[in-house]
C-alpha cells in the first residue's frame, strides 16, 4: 500500500470520492431531467443520462481496472454528456467541457490536461457554429464568432488547468521532499533506536559489571574537585553508598588516613596532564571501614577534543593485598616472635656493610646465642622456651635504638644490627660492646612463666665492617666466630672479633676436611696402652687413635678429637674404632694375651638412635665377645637426657659391655648418678694423679674417689702414671689398676704383642 506522502495515492483517493460523488449527483439531477426531457420529447438527453450513469456506475465498480483507463472513461462521459447536451440544448451545455481539463490535471497531470483542453476546444468550435441563430445578432461570422468565445474558453480553461497542474507539481514536489524526510527520519531513527538499545546495553553491563565503576564530570579549574554523576552496583554493595548519596559528590569523600597522599598526589598530576592513570590505594566504605582498591582512571573527550569526563574502574584487591603483606610477613619476619627473620636480616645487613664499604660510617652485627636454652626446653616443654624467646626478643626490642634491627635467627639465636656508630672504628666497637653489656643485664632478669621465675643469660659475638670487600656473610660469620668463643670463655659474655678467631676457624676447617680424608686414605691407626694392676701385671689396654698424614708430620689426638666432635666426623670415626678394637681383640686373643679393652665413646655416638643396634652388629660380625670391652663416657654425657643416655647403656649393659667413667671428677659435679647408672670403673684423670703425692688438695682427691669407689664396689684405673712415688702411693691406698708412661707408652698392636710376648 502506497504511502500518504505519494500523489499517485492522492489522485486515486480523490478520483473514488468524485465517482462516487459524480454518480450520486448524476442520480439526484438525472432524475428531474429525465422528466423534464421525457416531457418535452427529447429522448436522446434521456438516453444519455441513462447511459452516463450505467458508464459511471461501472468505473465505480471496477476498482480492480487500470486508474488510467479509469479517468479516460471518466473524462470521456463528460465529453459524451456536454456533446449530447450542446446537440440537444444549446451552447449553454459548454460548461461541462470545462470539466475534463480541470479533472485531467488533477487525475493524470498537465500534459493530458491540455490535451483535454484542446480536445474540449474543438468540440466547443464545432458546437457553436451549429447553432447561428444564436450568435447572428453579434454582427460577426460564425466561425469568427466560435473561434473567439473557443480562443476565449481556452484561456480561461489553460489558466486553470495549468494552475492545477503547477499546484499539483508544486504538492508532488513537496511530498517527494515530505518522503524524503520521513526516509532520513525513518533511517536517523533506527540509527537513534540503535544507539539507545546499546547505550541501554552499555548501562546495563556498566551497572552490573563485578568491578566497581565511577564516571565525573570534568571541570574547567584544575583545583575544584570532580563531581560523581555515575556509579555502578558492584560500588554501591562494596562502599554501601547509594546512587543518591554518591552522586554530586567528590571522589575524595572515598579518602581517609590510610590513604596514602603521594598516590593520590599522582593521580592528579596525571589528570593535570590529560592522562590515564592506575594505582593502588586504601579507600574508605560508608561507615569508615578501609579497603584495598587497584584503580584505572581514563579520559573520555568531546567532538571537540576536550576532557568531558573521567571514568574511574576499580577492583577490589583488600583479600590480594592481605595475602600479599601475610606472605610478605612469612617471608621476611619470624612467626614466633615478629622480629626480623634472617632474610629481612641479610638485606638490612647488606645495606649496612654497603655504607660501610663507601664511607658513610660504621655499624655492627651482633650475634646473640642463649645460654644452656635447651635446658629450659627439655625440662619444661617447647611451650615455656616459646614464651621464653618471645621475651627475649620483647627485651632486644627494648634495649636497641628505634633506627636498630633485631632479628632471630632461628632456635635460641638472635642478631643485633646497630647502625650509625660514627666512622672511627675503635668508638664504634665500644658502643656495639656497651649496647652487649645492655643486652646481657636486660635477659638476666627475672621473667615469670606459669608461676616460674627464669632468668637468661646470653653469649655475644660482635663483629665490625672494617675490612674492604667485607661482604655480608663474611660479617656474619665474624660475629659467629666472637660468639663462639664468648661460649668457650665461659658463656654470659661478649666478645669482639679477631683475626685470629677467623685462622683458626680456617685451620678447623682445614683439619676436618683433611680427617674426612685421613679415614678414606688409611692415615688413622689405632695405638693401645697398657692398664696394670697394683703388681704391675697387664689387666687391660686402653684403645687410642692416632693420626699420621702422608707427609709423616703427627696431628695430636687433643687437636683432631674435637675437630671431628664438631664436624660430626666423630660417628664415622666412632663406628671404625670399634670395628678395629674388634680386630685387635681377636689378635689379642690369637697370641694368647686376651686382654680387656677400653673404647672411648663420644656423646654424639650415645645419642645416634641405631647406636645399639650398630655396636650388636659389630661384635655379632667379628665373634668378639662384649663381655671384652669397656665402654669410656665422659661426665658431660650424663647432663643432657639422662634418662635416655641410662636407658642404651642398660641395653649395652644386657650384652655384657662395662662402662667407665673417663676423667671422673672433672666435669658433672653430681655423684646422685652413680647409683643409677651400670658402672664398672672410674677413672681418675691425670690432673689430679700429676702433683700426688706431693699435693695436699689432690692426694686428698684421690683418697676420696678411692674410697667411694671402694663403697659402691666399682674399679678404678689411674691415668697418668709417671713415677715410683705415684704408684707407691696408689699401691698403699686402695690398690687401683694403673695407666701411664711409667708402664707403656701408647704401641701399635704388632709392638704390644711383641711386648707381651717378651713379658716385659
Amino acid at each position: 500500500m502506497l504511502g500518504f506522502d505519494d500523489i499517485a495515492q492522492w489522485r486515486a483517493r480523490i478520483f473514488s470520492r468524485l465517482l462516487a460523488v459524480v454518480l450520486v449527483l448524476g442520480t439526484i439531477a438525472a432524475i428531474p431531467s429525465v422528466f423534464v426531457v421525457v416531457r418535452h420529447g427529447v429522448w436522446t438527453v434521456a438516453v444519455m443520462d441513462g447511459a452516463a450513469l450505467a458508464w459511471l456506475f461501472a468505473l465505480w465498480r471496477l476498482e480492480r481496472v487500470p486508474y488510467t483507463f479509469r479517468v479516460l472513461n471518466f473524462l470521456a462521459i463528460i465529453y459524451m454528456v456536454a456533446i449530447c447536451l450542446m446537440l440537444n440544448v444549446g451552447p449553454v451545455s459548454q460548461n461541462y467541457l470545462m470539466a475534463p481539463p480541470v479533472m485531467a490535471a488533477m487525475l493524470l497531470g498537465t500534459v493530458p490536461s491540455l490535451l483535454a483542453l484542446a480536445a474540449s476546444a474543438v468540440i466547443l468550435v464545432f458546437g457553436i457554429t451549429q447553432f447561428p441563430s444564436t450568435l447572428v445578432g453579434l454582427g460577426h461570422d460564425p466561425l469568427v464568432t466560435a473561434l473567439l468565445v473557443t480562443l476565449n474558453f481556452s484561456c480561461v480553461g489553460a489558466l486553470l488547468t495549468l494552475s492545477c497542474g503547477a499546484l499539483l507539481k508544486g504538492l508532488s514536489r513537496s511530498l517527494d521532499d515530505v518522503r524524503g524526510f520521513a526516509k532520513s527520519l525513518e533511517s536517523g531513527q533506527d540509527a537513534l533506536h540503535a544507539v539507545n538499545a546499546e547505550l541501554r546495553l552499555t548501562s546495563a553491563a556498566l551497572a552490573r559489571l563485578n568491578d566497581m565503576v565511577l564516571i565525573a564530570r570534568a571541570v574547567d579549574t584544575p583545583d575544584r574537585d570532580l563531581p560523581i554523576i555515575f556509579s555502578n552496583e558492584a560500588f554501591q554493595r562494596r562502599t554501601g553508598y547509594t546512587d543518591a548519596e554518591i552522586v554530586g559528590r567528590s571522589m575524595r569523600v572515598l579518602h581517609g588516613p590510610g590513604t596514602d597522599p603521594a598516590v593520590v598526589e599522582r593521580i592528579i598530576d596525571s589528570m593535570h596532564q590529560g592522562r590515564a592513570a592506575t594505582a593502588e590505594m586504601v579507600n574508605y566504605t560508608k561507615a569508615g571501614d578501609p579497603y584495598w582498591v587497584e584503580m584505572e582512571l581514563m579520559p573520555f573527550t568531546d567532538d571537540a577534543g576536550h576532557i568531558s569526563h573521567w571514568v574511574v574502574v576499580g577492583r577490589d584487591i583488600t583479600e590480594r593485598r592481605h595475602s600479599a603483606d601475610a606472605i610478605h610477613r612469612l617471608a621476611y619476619y619470624d612467626v614466633l616472635t615478629g622480629l626480623p627473620n634472617r632474610r629481612l636480616m641479610t638485606e638490612r645487613l647488606d645495606a649496612m656493610v654497603a655504607a660501610a664499604n663507601a664511607g658513610r660510617g660504621l655499624g655492627a652485627v651482633l650475634y646473640i646465642d642463649l645460654d644452656n636454652f635447651k635446658h629450659v626446653n627439655d625440662a619444661r616443654g617447647h611451650a615455656t622456651g616459646d614464651a621464653l624467646l618471645k621475651h627475649t626478643a620483647k627485651s632486644l626490642a627494648n634495649v636497641v635504638r628505634k633506627g636498630d634491627t633485631v632479628a632471630r635467627l632461628g632456635g635460641d639465636e638472635f642478631v643485633v644490627l646497630l647502625e650509625g656508630l660514627g666512622t672511627d672504628a675503635v668508638g664504634a666497637a665500644a658502643a656495639a660492646l656497651a649496647v652487649s653489656d645492655k643486652i646481657r643485664a636486660a635477659l638476666a632478669e627475672d621473667v615469670t612463666i606459669d608461676d616460674q621465675a627464669y632468668r637468661s643469660t646470653a653469649s655475644i659475638g660482635v663483629a665490625l665492617p672494617t675490612r674492604p670487600g667485607q661482604s655480608v656473610a663474611d660479617l656474619l660469620r665474624d660475629a659467629d666466630l666472637a660468639m663462639y668463643h664468648a661460649k668457650a670463655a665461659g658463656r654470659n659474655g661478649a666478645a669482639m672479633f679477631e683475626t685470629s678467631m677467623l685462622a683458626a676457624a680456617e685451620r678447623q676447617l682445614t683439619l676436618g676436611r683433611d680427617l674426612s680424608a685421613a679415614l678414606a686414605n688409611g692415615e688413622l691407626s689405632m695405638h693401645l696402652q697398657l692398664q696394670v694392676d697394683h703388681a704391675g701385671t697387664p689387666v687391660g689396654a686402653e684403645m687410642l687413635m692416632r693420626w699420621r698424614r702422608g707427609d709423616g708430620t703427627f696431628v695430636p689426638p687433643d687437636v683432631f678429637i674435637p675437630v671431628a666432635e664438631t664436624t660430626g666426623m666423630i660417628l664415622p670415626l666412632g663406628l671404625w674404632v670399634l670395628r678395629q678394637a674388634c680386630l685387635a681383640r681377636l689378635a689379642l686373643e690369637a697370641a694368647g694375651h686376651p686382654l680387656q679393652l677400653s673404647i672411648n665413646v663420644s656423646p654424639r655416638q650415645f645419642r645416634q638412635p641405631e647406636f645399639v643396634a650398630q655396636v650388636r652388629a659389630a661384635f655379632d660380625e667379628s665373634g668378639v665377645p662384649p663381655q671384652a670391652f669397656v665402654f669410656e663416657v665422659t661426665e658431660g654425657l650424663l647432663v643432657e637426657d639422662f634418662d635416655m643416655i641410662t636407658t642404651k647403656m642398660r641395653e649395652l649393659a644386657a650384652l655384657g659391655i662395662r662402662f667407665s667413667i673417663d676423667d671422673f671428677g672433672t666435669g658433672y659435679s653430681s655423684l646422685g648418678y652413680l647409683k643409677k647408672m651400670p658402672l664398672y670403673e672410674l677413672k681418675i684423670d691425670k690432673s689430679f694423679m700429676r702433683d700426688t703425692p706431693h699435693d695436699a688438695n689432690g692426694t686428698a682427691i684421690v683418697q676420696t674417689i678411692l674410697a667411694m669407689a671402694d663403697h659402691l664396689g666399682l674399679r678404678v684405673v689411674a691415668e697418668g702414671i709417671e713415677t715410683e712415688a705415684q704408684a707407691r702411693f696408689l699401691a698403699d691406698n686402695g690398690r687401683p689398676c694403673m695407666q701411664g708412661y711409667l708402664y707403656c707408652r701408647p704401641l701399635p698392636l704388632d709392638d704390644l704383642v711383641a711386648r707381651l710376648n717378651r713379658g716385659v
